[in-house]
């Protein structure tokens, strides 16, 4: 039995890519209390300066579901969880595209690890106006499990990404594999919205000398965490960065400059919490995210 009924929540810049991609392969829903549905009915969303017109169902009309993709930004994950509540059951897929390595678990807690599978989207950066997405389809989601049990739906869904012809893939190591965007998030993010660096000036081999201390202080939290296979972590994380457009620019820098809250709390609050947690000393990441804090109250 094949995955046709699709739910999303969450239409920012990855949300509102995927919805286009979804709309036209699979019965797709986009929830969303009573006042977005207005908003989005009264002012569909565009997506490179076209509308994109969706079905919107609120979360006590919503009704079961084969897959729910949450897309929030990590501060809308907590309602995510219980809006989607009508929609699980037991085969149901739970994927989470937020930023981070924490919502996972935070959804496995609800409705348990065997509707959950890690994943992460990793592409070209999107630029968000208001409701409006410009990003140019560059992109794919990685997914998987480290559980045997949820292999059958690693497979379901594998097979419906490759019907529906959106690009993919399943890493040999899901866990590793979502620290490496971590990493690339906490060296990237964090200082292009401190110095409003684009991705081709964080090319430099001054910003990779003062990157690479940075992803040390992860790598260092990572393996009191118990994740494996940490040896090349600098290298490819370095080589990610460089796979990125030059001209873009990383989400949190458009947060700052937008007056948005940021995600430095799922970035450097992360490792700043598991660094205590295992007395492990996290100076960078402690000054980029009092930095961080400082800009998001000048430009409020």
């Amino acid at each position: 039995m094949g995955i046709k009924r699709v739910l999303l929540c969450g239409l920012g810049a990855v949300g509102l890519t995927y919805a286009d991609k979804l709309k036209e392969i699979c019965e797709l829903k986009i929830l969303a209390d009573e006042i977005r549905v207005k908003k989005y009915t009264e002012t569909p969303p565009e997506l490179n300066n076209k509308k994109i017109y969706l079905d919107y169902v609120t979360p006590e009309k919503a009704e079961s579901t084969d897959l729910i993709i949450i897309a929030t930004k990590f501060n809308g994950l907590d309602s995510a969880i219980n809006y989607i509540k009508n929609c699980v059951n037991e085969k149901t897929i739970i994927l989470s595209l937020i930023n981070g390595i924490s919502s996972e678990e935070k959804i496995a807690e609800k409705y348990g690890w065997d509707k959950v599978l890690h994943s992460y989207f990793i592409g070209h950066s999107a630029v968000r106006d208001g409701n409006k997405v410009t990003q140019d389809g560059v992109g794919k989601i990685v997914f998987g499990s480290p559980y045997k049990k949820n292999q059958q739906k690693v497979k379901l869904l594998e097979e419906f990404f490759k019907q529906s012809g959106i690009d993919y893939e399943i890493p040999k190591d899901i866990i590793y594999s979502l620290w490496l965007k971590f990493t690339l998030n906490v060296f990237s993010n964090q200082p292009s919205a401190i110095m409003n660096l684009s991705f081709g000036d964080m090319k430099t081999e001054a910003f990779k000398e003062f990157a690479k201390k940075i992803i040390l202080e992860v790598k260092s939290v990572a393996i009191k965490e118990g994740v494996k296979g940490l040896e090349n972590l600098e290298r490819d994380a370095i080589d990610a960065l460089s796979r990125m457009t030059n001209d873009g620019k990383t989400s949190m820098l458009q947060d700052i400059l937008a007056g948005r809250k940021t995600e430095v709390d799922i970035f450097a609050g992360e490792i700043i919490r598991l660094g205590r947690k295992h007395n492990n000393p996290t100076p960078y990441n402690q000054t980029m995210y009092d930095m961080i804090k400082v800009l998001e109250e000048e430009k409020r």
